[in-house]
């Protein structure tokens, strides 16, 4: 445990940083396979909703860098495929 003042300021600080960032990750997760859900059925209405949500928040994410762009840019095209797919 540190005795410095700013250094136990920094240890409060960058808990609360990666409790946020941890809820934000896992709210980001939970769309996506929602989304998966939805296209497992060939829900395309319900589909096409989340996966307008899905995009902006793996979008918020990859700005915030939580996950690489390319790993963003990587599970949108999947959804995007995806989609395409039962929407013919």
């Amino acid at each position: 445990m540190p005795n410095i003042k700013s250094a136990k300021k920094r240890v409060i600080v960058n808990e609360q940083k990666r409790t946020k960032q941890h809820a934000f990750k896992s709210a980001m997760r939970s769309t996506v396979k929602e989304f998966n859900k939805k296209a497992d059925n060939n829900d395309v209405e319900g589909a096409k909703e989340l996966l307008q949500l899905a995009t902006k928040k793996v979008d918020k994410a990859a700005d915030k860098k939580m996950i690489h762009k390319n790993t963003a840019a990587r599970t949108k095209a999947k959804m995007q495929q995806r989609f395409n797919k039962i929407a013919q």
